[in-house]
């Protein structure tokens, strides 16, 4: 899910969409490959009904959101706009190359929108003010993780987990070490 405040939303939605129209599918051991196949035919089809779900209760799908046909469990890069409560692409997790792209008209609707989920594992802040982006991230943000201004993967030295339905607890780090290890309580009563 991608929130875009309105001040942002068509010239962020124009870039967003031309880069996205560039990543073609194909064979996952072609090392020039942006995009491969889903693991199984069943996440594929899961992917593929959400999407549908959601063109059918009124989102719009700018690109893609077709089986494309041939072998192999391949789904083309989509993105869909015009999200509502109540539309799979809003509410779900989207396990697959599409893009949910949610306006909103300022900062305190996109904080209430990004923490409007079921989910909370990770979620990002793009702003040019770093500090607000802080503030946000840590006081306001209902999410496991926060990355500001740009992305990274899983670092084994920082906690890694969500919150809500994206579970509990943590992995990497001094916190997930705890994890795989039993705490033992010894008491001595006098």
């Amino acid at each position: 899910r991608f929130i875009v405040v309105d001040s942002v939303y068509q010239q962020f939605r124009d870039k967003f969409v031309e880069k996205m129209r560039q990543i073609e599918y194909g064979d996952p051991t072609d090392e020039n490959t942006q995009l491969g196949p889903i693991a199984r035919d069943d996440l594929r089809d899961t992917l593929h009904d959400l999407v549908k779900r959601s063109i059918d209760a009124g989102a719009t799908c700018v690109f893609g959101g077709e089986i494309p046909d041939g072998p192999g469990y391949f789904y083309p890069s989509t993105v869909l706009e015009d999200l509502k409560p109540g539309m799979p692409a809003y509410d779900e997790e989207l396990f697959g190359p599409v893009a949910s792209l949610i306006r909103v008209k300022d900062e305190d609707e996109a904080i209430r929108v990004a923490n409007d989920s079921r989910y909370g594992l990770g979620g990002g802040i793009f702003s040019k003010d770093e500090k607000r982006a802080i503030d946000i991230a840590r006081n306001l943000f209902d999410t496991g993780m926060v990355n500001i201004n740009g992305y990274n993967i899983a670092q084994p030295q920082l906690p890694f987990g969500g919150v809500k339905d994206s579970g509990y607890g943590r992995e990497h780090g001094g916190f997930g070490m705890k994890e795989f290890v039993n705490v033992k309580s010894v008491m001595i009563v006098e």
